[in-house]
């Protein structure tokens, strides 16, 4: 059993997982919403670079999932 330094050391580290990973969350999620509105302002004239755009949403489309992995991290489901 652990004592109560080694306790108070493994909820520090969680605490600071946890602070690292909302950063990053926010982090990403601010790059999604700046690469949603480049992809706005890029297809509103006609002709726009599709192949651009595409590379922008795939990107956009990763940032979501690396999004949604974090959250799942940060608020697991509790199955009882």
């Amino acid at each position: 059993m652990p004592e109560n330094g080694d306790n108070k050391h493994f909820l520090s580290t969680s605490q600071t997982r946890t602070r690292v990973l909302e950063a990053r969350l926010a982090q990403l999620k601010e790059e999604h919403s700046d690469l949603n509105d480049i992809i706005e302002r890029l297809t509103e004239e006609l002709p726009f670079d599709q192949l651009q755009v595409s590379r922008l949403k795939k990107r956009k489309l990763g940032l979501k999932d690396a999004v949604s992995k974090i959250e799942m991290e940060l608020r697991p489901d509790i199955i009882a």
